[in-house]
C-alpha cells in the first residue's frame, strides 16, 4: 500500500498518520509519502505505476483524492480514501466512515476481501473529477474557503456557507457572469452550472445536500444542473432544499437538471467592456482551478477502481 498524505488537510497531522500507518502495517505493507505542492499527489500517483503496489490510499480530503486519480486513472491500480479534509465528500457516499480511526479499521478489513469497485470519473477540459465541477457560485465560495485555510479548519460548513452568501450578495446580486449551457437533453443560460458524478453534491454536517438525485457514480453518465438566476426572493426557498431531509435543490423552478449526459458544454454569455468574453470561476471536487471562458464536459466510465 501507498499512502499519498497531505500534510496540509484539515484534520491531518504527523502524529496521525504514524498511528494510521502503523495500524495498516498489520495487513499491508506499507510506504506513505507526503505532498509537497499542489498537484503533487497526481506526480507521486504516476511515478507509483512502476512500484508494485496492490492500491494506492489519499490521506486528505477530497481535493487530495481528485490529485490521485488523475495520476491512476486508467492504470489499474486501485484507489481508496482515508478521510483527512472538512467534507470528505467521496468517502462518506462510498460508505467509508468519517473519522479517520473507523477508516482506518475499515481499510483494515478489506484486506479480508479486496474487491475494488469500478467507478466512473468525470472529465472538465481534460481534468477529471470524482464527484464535482462547479461553475459560478460554488466556485467563488470554494476559492474564498480555500484562500483560508485557518478559517476552514476552524468552522468546517459554515464557513463554506459563510463564503457561499458573501459571494452571492457581494457578486452575484450585482453583475454575475452568464453563462450557456448545451446538452444533448436542451439548452439553458444561468450564472452557476453544477455537474455532478454521484449524489449527493455535497454534506452540510452530516446531512447530504441533493441537486439531482439521478445520478450513480457507477451509471456511465453526469448529471448537469443549472442556475437560472441569482434573486434574492429564491434564497429561503433554495436553503430549505438544501438542508431538508427529503427535497433536493434540483426541485426549484429557477434550476434546470439535465441526468443522463455523457458530454455537455459551458461558456460565457458575459461580454467585458473590452468586448471580450468574462470569464468564471470553476471549481473541481471542492478545489478552485481558476477562471474559464468554457468547460467542456464529458465521463470516463469504469476509469478507475476504488476499495470501499
Amino acid at each position: 500500500m501507498l499512502i499519498i498524505v497531505n500534510p496540509y488537510a484539515t484534520t491531518v497531522s504527523d502524529r496521525l498518520k504514524n498511528l494510521v500507518v502503523y495500524a495498516l502495517q498489520g495487513r499491508y505493507e506499507v510506504e506513505a509519502v507526503a505532498t509537497e505542492a499542489q498537484n503533487h499527489a497526481t506526480e507521486i500517483g504516476r511515478e507509483a505505476v512502476d512500484g508494485g503496489y496492490d492500491i494506492v490510499v489519499a490521506f486528505g480530503g477530497d481535493g487530495t483524492l481528485n490529485e490521485v486519480v488523475n495520476g491512476l486513472a486508467g492504470t489499474g491500480i486501485p484507489v481508496s480514501v482515508l478521510p483527512g479534509g472538512s467534507t470528505n465528500v467521496v468517502a462518506r457516499s462510498l460508505g467509508i466512515p468519517n473519522d479517520v480511526v473507523d477508516a482506518t479499521e475499515h481499510l483494515l478489513g478489506c484486506a479480508d476481501d479486496f474487491s475494488p469497485r469500478p467507478i466512473d470519473l468525470g472529465v472538465a477540459n481534460g481534468r477529471r473529477f470524482v464527484f464535482s465541477c462547479g461553475a459560478g457560485l460554488d466556485a467563488t465560495a470554494a476559492s474564498q474557503v480555500d484562500s483560508h485555510p485557518q478559517m476552514k479548519q476552524r468552522l468546517g460548513p459554515w464557513y463554506y456557507t459563510w463564503a457561499a452568501v458573501r459571494g452571492f450578495y457581494g457578486e452575484y446580486l450585482r453583475d454575475p457572469v452568464r453563462m450557456r449551457v448545451k446538452t444533448p437533453e436542451g439548452e439553458a443560460e444561468g450564472v452557476t452550472a453544477i455537474a455532478q458524478n454521484s449524489d449527493p453534491f455535497t454534506y452540510f454536517r452530516d446531512r447530504p445536500v441533493r441537486i439531482s438525485k439521478r445520478v450513480r457514480i457507477d451509471d456511465g453518465t453526469i448529471s448537469l444542473a443549472v442556475l437560472h438566476r441569482a434573486a434574492q426572493r429564491d434564497v429561503p426557498f433554495i436553503a430549505r432544499r438544501a438542508l431538508g431531509r427529503h427535497g433536493s435543490v434540483g426541485d426549484h423552478r429557477s434550476i434546470d437538471v439535465f441526468d443522463g449526459l455523457t458530454e455537455a458544454r459551458i461558456a460565457s454569455a458575459s461580454r467585458d467592456p473590452e468586448g471580450g468574453w468574462r470569464r468564471f470561476p470553476v471549481q473541481l471536487d471542492g478545489d478552485p482551478i481558476g477562471l474559464h471562458g468554457e468547460l467542456e464536459l464529458g465521463v470516463e466510465p469504469a476509469a478507475i477502481s476504488f476499495v470501499s
